[in-house]
This record gives C-alpha cells, structure tokens and sequence, in this order.
C-alpha cells in the first residue's frame, strides 16, 4: 500500500478513536472527523462509505488482532478448550483500551457476538460435526461469550483471578466439548 494511502488511513482511524472515545457512534459526523484528520471529505469516502463502515472495519480489525493474539487457534483441540478461552481472556486484556472505546455503550455485546461468528466458523471447518450439534455450539457460546462478559461486567478484577476463574469454569466444562 501507497505510503500517502497509510498515513490517511491511519489520521482516519486516530481521528475516530478520539472521537468515539468521547461521543456514540451515531453522533460523530464525516465533517468532524475530517476536521479532525486534517484532509478532506472527498478523501475519507475515497476510504470508507460512510462512519459506520469505518467502525465496522476498525471492529473487524480488533476481532482479527484478538483471534491471531490466540495462539495455535487453528490448532484446537477441545480437551485444550481451556487454554484456548484463557488466551482468549489475555487477548482482551491486551485490546483493552481499543474495545472499550470501539465497544462502548450500545456496541458493547457486539464484539462477543463478532468473535462468537468468527471462531465458531474456524472450529466448523476443523471440526464439521460441530456445526450440526447444537449442545456444542451452545457450549462453545458460552465460553466465549462467557468470558467476554465476564471481563465487561467485573472491570476491578485482577487479570489473575479473572483469567483463573474463567479458564476454571471452561476446566469444568471440557467433558461436554470433547469430540465423540
């Protein structure tokens, strides 16, 4: 990619995080966040269609930083399910900053709902059976959406005993995601 294309793609991005960081989604303007990025209005639709598919690009960026940051995803198992969810947690704490801000108010189940999609679709093409046997993907649901909810609703808890709980609670659960 073009030097010139970065740099604007990038002052897009840094403008809208200081922007969303501060107001929802719906409030922020094309004319504020050009003002903002110093450059054009011509130049951001040059980029984006409008501000909500540049949210939902920076929202598809952190889910695929979340789900690389899981390492060997692509090769589980369900009796490791809960290493998985536990890199899954540190992936979280690691994006912090960034899905507070792109996540907040009525966006803030969107991201359990996004990484739900995508490694379920991962696990279906490793494992097609799961696909059909809906007492496993309500299993997998609740790991990850579990340990996403997990992390919003208790914001004081130590990275410690939040990535220990939650991978103890998957712990439990690993008979019920075992392949038969």
């Amino acid at each position: 990619m073009d030097l010139r294309i970065q740099k604007t793609e990038q002052a897009i991005k840094n403008a809208f995080i200081r922007l969303r960081s501060g107001k929802p989604l719906e409030k922020i303007t094309v004319k504020e966040l050009c003002a903002l990025a110093v450059i054009n209005k011509s130049t951001f639709y040059d980029h984006y269609q409008d501000i909500y598919a540049l949210s939902e690009a920076m929202e598809k960026e952190t889910v695929a930083s979340i789900i690389e940051s899981i390492g060997h995803l692509k090769e589980y198992t369900p009796d490791k399910s809960d290493i998985y969810t536990r890199e899954l947690c540190l992936a979280f704490m690691s994006q912090s900053s960034l899905i507070k801000i792109l996540f907040s108010g009525r966006e803030q189940s969107r991201l359990g709902c996004l990484l739900d999609s995508a490694i379920k679709e991962m696990l279906f093409r490793k494992y097609p059976g799961f696909q059909d046997d809906m007492s496993r993907q309500v299993l997998i649901s609740y790991c990850i959406q579990g340990a996403y909810h997990a992390y919003l609703n208790n914001p004081d808890a130590d990275t410690d005993t939040y990535v220990r709980t939650v991978e103890e609670i998957v712990r439990c659960l690993k008979p019920l995601l075992k392949t038969t």
